[in-house]
């Protein structure tokens, strides 16, 4: 699978809402990813190891409430790294404060499979 496939499938299963699959399926073991500032629960915006990544949606699902979540994309660049923007509304469930999210996510690619996830968002 190539670079672009590799982002076509991870945007259907965002658009599907079935990460989980895409995570199974898409990422590579040892990937990493790099949020834009660190997660409150581990004080670190670094998580790696597909493991972490899957802890770091569970906490996302269980602290917020998702109510729209679009993926545009993926848009390529070169052979081992895409694009996708991500938009949608949330709110949080602890403070009830509603918000939209905007996001650009990067993806670098290697032997078919996604190595790393770096998101680009302001607070």
């Amino acid at each position: 699978m190539d670079n672009k496939e590799i982002g076509e499938k991870l945007v259907a299963h965002c658009d599907a809402h079935t990460e989980r699959e895409a995570l199974d399926t898409l990422y590579s073991t040892d990937a990493v990813s790099v949020e834009a500032n660190p997660n409150p629960e581990t004080g670190s915006a670094v998580v790696e190891g597909l493991d972490g990544i899957k802890a770091k949606h569970d906490w996302w699902d269980s602290a917020m409430e998702t109510h729209s979540y679009h993926a545009d994309g993926p848009h390529p660049h070169g052979d081992n790294k895409f694009a996708v923007i991500f938009t949608g509304e949330a709110t949080d469930r602890e403070s009830g404060k509603r918000f939209e999210l905007k996001e650009v996510a990067i993806y670098t690619t290697d032997n078919g499979k996604i190595v790393r996830e770096e998101f680009f968002y302001s607070m």
